[in-house]
C-alpha cells in the first residue's frame, strides 16, 4: 500500500507532524472500526492551504470491522472524489463537526448509512473520517451493542475534539488489543458501568465468581493479583482507575490478563474510561520459557568454555613436564586452538542473542596472538570494516581459521623481518571475507598450500571448505603476502 506522502505530495499543506499524526490514528482505529460495526475510510482534502477549499479528497487508509461483514469488498485506498461530491464529507471538513442522523443510500445491495468525523490537528480539520453502516443491522441493538455504539460516539467526538489518537500510544497497542477479546466500561470514578461477556469470562478464569458490574475495577483486580514481595497495590488500583493512559497486567494460578485502560474525554472533562482485556496466559508462558531455553544455553556456553579452559591448562602443565621440544610446541599450538574456540562460547555466555559479536572476538583473537609474539612491541597493527553477528556455526570455525592465519604471519612471515600486519574484513549481503596480510618474507618458493604438510593450514583448509563453505588463497609478492579468505553469509 502506498504511504500516505505519495498520496499527498504536492497536493496538501499537512506537515510531517500532522501526517505522522494519521499514522498515529490508522494504527488504532481497528478499535473505532470494532465498536461502531463500520467500515472506515478516511479521506484528505486536496489544497494549498488551510484556507483554501479543497478540490476534492483522497482516501489514504481503509478499515473493515471484526465485529460485523465488510460493506466494501474492495479497498477503496487511493479514490479520489471532487468537492461537492459527497456533501456530508465536505460539512464535517468546513464546520469541524461530527455528522450523523443521515438518510440511508443504496450500496449494492445494501442500504448504507454514512457518518462522517473531523480529523483534528493542531487546531485543523486536516482530514475527514467517513462511516458506513448496514441500516438494516441498527434496528434492534443489544445491550452489548448499544454500549459499544455509545463508546465509539465517545471516542468519535475525542477524534473531532484532536484529543484521540492518544499521542505517542503505540507501545501500549502492541501487540494490539481486540474488542472482542473483552471489554468494560468505567464511570468517572473508576466503577465498572459494563462488562462484555468475554470480559465477565475473564474474570471467571481469574477466579471472580460475583458480579463485576457496580464494583472499582482496580479493587476487583487488586484482590485476584498474585501477591508476591515486591507487588505494588497502588500501581494496580490505580492503574486500573481510569484516569490515564495505562497497562496493566495482573496473573495468578488461573492466567494472565492484559488490562488496557483509555479515559474517554469530553473537552477537558474526564467522563469515563474503556478498557480492553487480552488473554495473555500462554504469550507469557512462552515468554517465560525463551527466557529460561536462553539461560540455559548460555550457561551450557558458560560451562563450555570453563571446560575448555581446563582442558587448556592440563595440556600447558603437559607441555612444561616434557622434555621434547617439539611436543612441547604441538601442546602450546593446541592450547591456542581451544583458547580460540573458547572465546567463542565465551562471547555467547555473555550475549542475550543467539548469534556471537564476531568484531569483539577478532579483537580478542588479535590480542591474544600478539602476546605469543617475540617481536609484539616492533609490530604495527591495521585492523579495518566489520562482520556483524554471525551464527555460532559461523563463528566457531572462523575464529579457528583465523588465529590460524594470523599465527602462521606472526611465526613464519613476520617473525624477523617486515612490521605490518593487516586484519581487513568486508561485508557484503552474500559474501564475507576477511584478508590478513603481513610484509615479512614471504612464501617459500614452489609453496601449495594443498600440499603443503603444516597442521594449522591443513586444519584451516578444513574448516573453510566443509565447515565455512568458502575458499582460500595465498597470495605473495615482493612486498606483501595476503591470505584471503571468502565465504557466503548465509
Amino acid at each position: 500500500m502506498p504511504a500516505i506522502e505519495e498520496f499527498l505530495r504536492g497536493r496538501s499543506p499537512l506537515d510531517n507532524g500532522q501526517i505522522h499524526r494519521l499514522r498515529e490514528l490508522i494504527a488504532d482505529w481497528q478499535l473505532l472500526s470494532d465498536l461502531s460495526f463500520a467500515d472506515l475510510i478516511l479521506w484528505v482534502p486536496l489544497r494549498k492551504d488551510f484556507k483554501s477549499w479543497p478540490t476534492g479528497y483522497v482516501a489514504v487508509a481503509h478499515i473493515r470491522p471484526t465485529t460485523a461483514a465488510t460493506l466494501f469488498p474492495l479497498d477503496v485506498i487511493g479514490k479520489e472524489i471532487t468537492y461537492g461530491e459527497r456533501p456530508n464529507i465536505d460539512h464535517a471538513l468546513s464546520n469541524a463537526e461530527i455528522v450523523r442522523d443521515t438518510q440511508p443510500e443504496p450500496l449494492g445491495e445494501h442500504m448504507v448509512k454514512e457518518e462522517t468525523i473531523p480529523v483534528v490537528i493542531d487546531g485543523h480539520v486536516v482530514a475527514v473520517i467517513s462511516r458506513h453502516r448496514d441500516s438494516d443491522l441498527m434496528r434492534q441493538p443489544s445491550r452489548l451493542e448499544l454500549n459499544y455504539r455509545e463508546i465509539a460516539h465517545n471516542l468519535y467526538r475525542m477524534v473531532s475534539e484532536g484529543t484521540f489518537p492518544f499521542p505517542d500510544a503505540g507501545t501500549l497497542f502492541d501487540p494490539a488489543p481486540r474488542v472482542g477479546d473483552g471489554l468494560i466500561r468505567l464511570d468517572v470514578n473508576g466503577v465498572v458501568s459494563y462488562a462484555s461477556p468475554n470480559a465477565r469470562s475473564a474474570f471467571s478464569r481469574l477466579g471472580w465468581i460475583s458480579e463485576v458490574e457496580g464494583h472499582k475495577l482496580g479493587e476487583i483486580a487488586q484482590s485476584l493479583a498474585r501477591q508476591t514481595p515486591d507487588a505494588q497495590e497502588e500501581s494496580i488500583s490505580g492503574g486500573l482507575s481510569g484516569k490515564m493512559l495505562k497497562r496493566v497486567e495482573i496473573e495468578n494460578q488461573g492466567g494472565t490478563i492484559s488490562f488496557t485502560v483509555l479515559p474517554l474525554l469530553q473537552a477537558d472533562d474526564r467522563i469515563g474510561a474503556i478498557v480492553l482485556l487480552s488473554n495473555v496466559t500462554e504469550l507469557r508462558r512462552r515468554e517465560r520459557e525463551l527466557i529460561t531455553k536462553d539461560a540455559t544455553i548460555r550457561e551450557v556456553h558458560h560451562r563450555v568454555k570453563n571446560n575448555l579452559q581446563t582442558v587448556s591448562a592440563l595440556l600447558r602443565l603437559q607441555a612444561r613436564r616434557i622434555d621434547d621440544p617439539g611436543a612441547s610446541a604441538a601442546l602450546n599450538e593446541a592450547v591456542r586452538r581451544i583458547a580460540s574456540i573458547a572465546l567463542v562460547h565465551e562471547t555467547l555466555s555473555n550475549s542475550p542473542d543467539a548469534s556471537v559479536d564476531f568484531d569483539q572476538v577478532l579483537d580478542s583473537l588479535v590480542s591474544h596472538a600478539l602476546e605469543l609474539s617475540p617481536r609484539m612491541s616492533e609490530l604495527q597493527i591495521e585492523r579495518t570494516g566489520e562482520l556483524g553477528a554471525l551464527e555460532p556455526r559461523i563463528a566457531t570455525p572462523l575464529a579457528l581459521v583465523i588465529t590460524e592465519l594470523i599465527h602462521n604471519a606472526l611465526e613464519h612471515g613476520l617473525a624477523e623481518t617486515g612490521s605490518a600486519l593487516g586484519i581487513h574484513v568486508k561485508s557484503t549481503p552474500t559474501e564475507l571475507q576477511v584478508t590478513i596480510s603481513d610484509d615479512g618474507v614471504g612464501l617459500p618458493q614452489g609453496f601449495d598450500i594443498a600440499t603443503s604438510p603444516n597442521l594449522g593450514l591443513q586444519i584451516v583448509r578444513t574448516l573453510t571448505e566443509n565447515e565455512l563453505r568458502g575458499t582460500l588463497s595465498l597470495i605473495s609478492d615482493k612486498t606483501e603476502t595476503k591470505a584471503i579468505l571468502k565465504f557466503p553469509s548465509v
